[in-house]
């Protein structure tokens, strides 16, 4: 059974993890209206694969709203990116489109974000591709923030946003510090949990002020910050003839750079001159960023 071409399908699109944790929050924002849910990232069904659904079943018309329930994540610009995208490659029967201009945040608020601004999907919106996305960034530490349900719950969102604003405090751009954030990193008891790469550092109950404590000691000065740390026990490597001794590798953390025994660490003066703060272009906490020098 198709759905009714007349009919206008509502598609309620999760911006970033925090709404992937919390589905069925998403879903129920849509009151007494008829919708289905999608997540413009980490979240299944992606946003492209339930225009795909819809598009095969004969939908006339989709509405798409963005939802942000946390304090950070990406603009409804990238709703009409990824929209727009899917319609350039779709083939075959393509619905009419339209993209709120406003997110969604609060219960009963849906009636007002759809008596707004709406824009069509033409195909002519901006790519996916771009010059600020093409190099690998030059970062010494990339850090993991959890996103997964129980992180979420226990307030990663605001994990993340701590550790960009002081990031951003200490002149730590996204070519010093990559901030990335993850499904579930699986220590959950220790929410919100974040770990350091390539020090193979993980902390949990890292709170506002522990991720401040984590930026100033450990991202900036080098030190990891022993109060949060959680122990890590490294399991034998596995495969043929590999090892970190065949290789010449050092254990992260280890060597040259920092001793770990005992949950502790002592780095040398090696580390310090080598995490010495630069100016930075500023970092975002969010995946969904937008890129450098480029606009919503």
């Amino acid at each position: 059974m198709s759905v009714d071409d007349r009919a206008e399908h509502l598609v309620l699109v999760g911006m970033s993890a925090h709404e992937v944790a919390l589905a069925d929050r998403v879903a129920r924002l849509a009151g007494d209206r008829l919708a289905t849910v999608a997540f413009l990232q980490v979240g299944d069904p992606s946003l492209s694969r339930e225009l795909t659904r819809l598009a095969d079943l004969g939908t006339g018309r989709v509405a798409l709203v963005g939802v942000r329930l946390g304090a950070s994540g990406p603009g409804a610009s990238w709703l009409r990116r990824v929209a727009g995208h899917w319609w350039r490659e779709r083939s075959g029967h393509r619905p009419e489109i339209t993209v709120a201009a406003q997110l969604l945040r609060h219960d009963g608020e849906l009636p007002t974000v759809l008596g707004r601004a709406v824009r069509p999907v033409t195909g002519r919106e901006a790519g996916l591709a771009s010059a600020a996305w093409q190099d690998v960034p030059g970062h010494r530490y990339q850090v993991l923030v959890c996103r997964g349900p129980r992180c979420t719950a226990r307030g990663s969102d605001a994990t993340a946003a701590a550790l960009s604003r002081a990031l951003v405090e200490h002149g730590q751009g996204d070519d010093d510090v990559l901030v990335t954030q993850t499904g579930c990193l699986f220590p959950c008891n220790h929410a919100p949990v974040v770990a350091v790469q390539p020090d193979d550092v993980w902390y949990g109950r890292v709170d506002d002020a522990a991720a401040t404590r984590v930026v100033a000691q450990h991202l900036v000065a080098g030190a990891p910050v022993t109060e949060q740390r959680l122990p890590r026990r490294r399991g034998p490597a596995r495969g043929l003839g590999w090892s970190h001794t065949s290789r010449g590798d050092q254990e992260p953390g280890a060597g040259s750079d920092a001793e770990v025994r005992g949950g502790s660490a002592t780095v040398s003066p090696l580390r310090e001159q080598r995490v010495k703060p630069d100016t930075g272009h500023g970092t975002s906490a969010d995946q969904g960023r937008e890129p450098r020098g480029e606009t919503r």
